[in-house]
Parts: structure tokens; C-alpha cells; sequence
């Protein structure tokens, strides 16, 4: 199994076919209409972002626009279905086609607009006459964009989602090749740290042995009559200390329990699946 990051991006651009209009009679244009590029409502694009950081737990967000509302149900029951955790924050973005915005210039709907031009002239001679600019305007479609359907938004949003999921996927092989190069690295340094350990006990011990016997003979120097048992009774507690703080400094015990946890460690990453908890307890 893999082992999957909680940060990850995924996003995708669906489209929903357009809807036809109610044409005129006997198939003419319906009322308004310009031209063939208002003989019905342009497709709608749909736009899906997911985006997924670190948490806890799986904490959901979702930035949907109003007509889309009701499908936040059936989004959620999707990424609590794929994920497991991390903070994802889901977008929906609707707008219309190119289409929709591409001005009617045909030769009907150009000759239909200057013989409104000439209309407006014979009645106001004083009027300015029309721009390209403005032409342009009065040519451009009116239709609205068809509402996306739910099928659309879904599967643009499964497309995100498996697009997280393989973006945390890809994370998480680079976070587990990275970890078992550190553990690998930290082996290698218990390896060359374990023949050191009773060397440096001795010489811990033997530092601590002659400080303390310094400070006896400081003490006795001191003292106006030397008592030879309180001597060897400073002597035998000397030597109780002095093996209580070489169990202090021996570090055979954590190296070997270094080793059994970078083992544990190892078996979680070649497993994978959901791991951060249990490795945040182990390191």
C-alpha cells in the first residue's frame, strides 16, 4: 500500500452541454433572437479545485456557487469516501462557454441592425451613427448559459479528487524515500556508536572516581584527626556512586531501543496506508 501525503492539490475543467431554446414558427429563430448563435443556451464550464494540508482530523470545506448548493451532500459523501484526513477545502467555478461571448456578425443580423440604424436616423438626423465597437454589442447573443448539471459537477469532481489523491500519492513516495534514507543514516550511526559504549562508561567512571576523591582528600586535609572509618566508609559510597552514574551514562539501552523503533519505523513505510499519528509516536 501506498503511502500518501496530507498535502496535495487536484483540479479539473468539465463542460455541460447547452440546452436548446424554443424556436419560432416554422422553425424560425425564436423571438430576440439574432442569428444562429442564439438558437439555444451555450455550454456551461465547470471548474473543480481541491486543495489539502495538514489536520488532525478530516475537516471539510466547500465554496460552492448558489444554484450548486444542494450538491454539497453528495460532495461531501464523495471525499469522506476517498480521504481520511487533512483540511481540503473544495471549489466549484460555473461559467458560460467561449460561445456565449462570440458576437453574431452574420449578414442578417448585421442588415437587421442597420436597418434599425436607419430607423433611429430618419427620426433623429442629429444621432451619431453606430461604432464597430458598439455594433459589436448589440450582435452579442443574450442567451444565458444553461445551468451545469449535477452529473457534470460530480464527475468533474471526481476527476479532482483523484488528482489530489494522486498528487499526495506522489508526495508521500518522495516524505517515504526521505525517511528511510534518515533511518538508514541513523542506523549507520548507532552501528558506529555501540562499540564506543563501554569505553566511555570507564572513562565517565574513572573521571568521576578521581573527582570524588579529590574532594575526600580536600575534606581530610580539612579535618583536624583522619578517622580510618569514616575514610573507608567514604571510600564504599564512593564506589555505590560512582556505579549508580555509570548506569546513568550507559547508553546501551536507548541505542538498542533506537534500533527496534527505526525497524518499526521501516515496517510502517513498507506497509503505508495512514501513518503520520503512529510515526509522530515513535520519533
Amino acid at each position: 500500500m501506498a503511502v500518501y501525503s496530507m498535502t496535495g492539490y487536484g483540479s479539473t475543467l468539465s463542460s455541460s452541454p447547452g440546452s436548446p431554446r424554443d424556436a419560432g414558427p416554422a422553425g424560425a429563430p425564436a423571438k430576440g433572437a439574432a442569428g444562429p448563435a442564439a438558437s439555444g443556451s451555450p455550454p456551461t464550464a465547470v471548474a473543480v479545485e481541491i486543495r489539502s494540508v495538514n489536520s488532525r482530523f478530516l475537516d471539510l470545506s466547500f465554496k460552492l456557487p448558489d444554484e450548486l448548493r444542494g450538491l454539497e451532500p453528495a460532495l461531501r459523501e464523495m471525499l469522506t469516501a476517498g480521504l481520511r484526513r487533512g483540511k481540503v477545502e473544495i471549489r466549484v467555478f460555473t461559467r458560460a462557454g467561449e460561445d456565449s461571448a462570440v458576437p453574431d456578425v452574420s449578414a442578417a443580423a448585421l442588415s437587421r441592425l442597420a436597418a434599425l440604424q436607419q430607423a433611429v436616423l430618419a427620426r433623429l438626423p442629429q444621432a451619431s451613427l453606430l461604432t464597430v465597437h458598439e455594433a459589436l454589442l448589440w450582435c452579442r447573443p443574450t442567451s444565458a448559459a444553461a445551468p451545469a448539471s449535477d452529473e457534470t459537477v460530480l464527475a468533474a469532481a471526481g476527476q479532482a479528487l483523484a488528482a489530489l489523491q494522486s498528487a499526495r500519492r506522489r508526495e508521500g513516495d518522495k516524505l517515504q524515500a526521505v525517511l528511510l534514507e534518515r533511518t538508514a543514516g541513523l542506523r549507520a550511526l548507532a552501528a558506529q556508536a555501540e562499540p564506543m559504549v563501554p569505553a566511555i562508561v570507564a572513562r565517565q567512571q574513572a573521571r568521576f572516581l578521581e573527582r570524588w576523591q579529590e574532594a575526600l582528600r580536600g575534606a581530610a586535609l580539612g579535618a583536624e584527626i583522619a578517622d580510618p572509618a569514616w575514610d573507608a566508609a567514604a571510600r564504599e559510597r564512593a564506589l555505590q556512586e560512582a556505579a549508580a552514574f555509570a548506569l546513568r551514562v550507559d547508553v546501551a539501552e536507548e541505542l538498542a531501543r533506537l534500533g527496534a523503533h527505526l525497524e518499526e519505523i521501516e515496517r510502517l513505510l513498507e506497509r503505508g496506508g495512514e501513518l503520520g499519528k503512529r510515526l509522530d509516536f515513535l520519533i
